[in-house]
């Protein structure tokens, strides 16, 4: 069966028990909360400044708290898959200086938003961190996180309120502290992503247009592999050297600038596997600006081909996928009322996204069962049939 999502309000009733029982009886004051994304299409390619086609998500991470006397900062997390310590504390230098990263590692994420602010000095708090996004699941539990505390450092100490650069902010966060070299996608979606639409998302310029996604008769089934990734490793980054590398030989300033023809031409003057990457992002970029039409006009077969094409890609050409989503994707794709099914996120576990007819979804859940027994998996759907993914900012409690 597809697992039941926490509502907001049950995170928030959560996160503020333990703030309680940490705490004391003094209670927050703000209570804030960010969403996690699904892609639907287009991987690889927001740090290549390419096109990306995420929409948000009714898995959310919550933060509450209040702010302090002082410059001591204590924030505690209620997930019991975050590394331990799941309770931090530290000091904001008053001078200014930069927190470092270090154990445990969900706390750098805390620290780097701090760091990257936009209207500093940050004052001292105290915060709990509760959320529905599984780590390491490809849904950007991270950005999440991220997003959701720099709302969080918003309602204690209010920066101008710039959309775009509150992601940007949040993105420098991932860099600096996260340890990942991500792209704008995650944080830009979780920030500005619209009930009711997927967001296309041009990742040179960061402009973004809402593409609708209510259709009653479409269902979105997300499945969680439960292969845990991490994207701190050494082959996303090595991903995003390789694609440098083959933008360099191309004289190119990024790949979104270069055509299959310009990759043939150099194909003497790369090595096969750097080949590969560059196709598969250029050949990408292509797929996901043609899905966008394709979801606007409804022609719902088209899309869903493209996203098997980009699964494909994803597994032979960029080799991100592992043995579990190639497995889930493919048993998808034996249901009839499916249109499309792929891999979704950083790869090397994590989820996969298909896109079917609703009456569909019970026969598909069941058939992914049924080939898939061997392993355990989870399944969300019923939160995200209509795509109400989107919740603003709450305000205090």
């Amino acid at each position: 069966m597809a697992s039941s999502l926490p509502t907001v309000p049950g995170l928030v009733a959560e996160a503020r028990r333990l703030y309680g029982q940490e705490f004391g009886e003094e209670a927050p004051q703000t209570a804030v909360c960010a969403p996690g994304r699904v892609n639907l299409i287009g991987e690889h390619t927001d740090y290549n400044q390419g096109f990306v086609l995420p929409m948000a998500l009714p898995l959310v991470t919550v933060v509450v708290g209040r702010q302090t006397s002082g410059q001591d900062v204590t924030v505690v997390t209620a997930s019991e898959d975050a590394d331990e310590p799941r309770r931090v504390d530290f000091s904001l230098s008053s001078d200014g200086s930069p927190l470092s990263p270090g154990l445990p590692s969900w706390a750098n994420y805390v620290k780097g938003v701090i760091c990257h602010y936009r209207a500093p000095p940050v004052p001292g708090f105290r915060a709990v961190i509760a959320s529905s996004v599984p780590l390491g699941g490809g849904l950007s539990s991270s950005a999440s996180l991220e997003v959701a505390f720099y709302t969080f450092l918003q309602q204690l100490k209010p920066d101008d309120g710039d959309k775009v650069s509150k992601a940007v902010a949040c993105q420098q966060a991932e860099h600096t502290h996260g340890g990942v070299p991500c792209g704008i996608m995650d944080q830009f979606v979780s920030v500005l992503g619209r009930e009711g639409h997927a967001l296309l998302i041009d990742c040179r310029s960061l402009e973004a247009t809402p593409v609708p996604l209510a259709d009653p008769g479409l269902v979105i089934l997300i499945t969680n592999s439960n292969v845990k990734h991490s994207l701190t490793g050494s082959e996303y980054p090595m991903r995003r050297r390789q694609c440098e590398m083959a933008a360099s030989v191309l004289g190119k300033d990024s790949l979104r600038d270069a055509t299959m023809k310009d990759l043939e031409e150099a194909q003497d003057r790369l090595d096969d596997v750097t080949y590969q990457r560059a196709r598969h992002v250029i050949e990408e970029i292509d797929r996901t600006a043609r899905a966008a039409e394709a979801l606007k006009r409804g022609a719902y077969k088209e899309f869903g081909k493209l996203m098997v094409e980009s699964h494909n890609s994803l597994r032979d050409l960029y080799e991100v996928s592992c043995v579990e989503l190639d497995e889930l994707a493919s048993a998808a794709m034996e249901v009839e009322g499916v249109f499309g099914s792929r891999m979704t996120g950083g790869g090397f576990g994590g989820c996969t996204v298909t896109l079917l007819q609703a009456h569909a979804i019970e026969r598909t859940i069941l058939h992914i069962q049924v080939k898939t027994h061997k392993h355990t998996y989870t399944l969300y759907t019923e939160a995200v049939l209509s795509n109400l993914g989107v919740r603003p900012p709450l305000g205090g409690v």
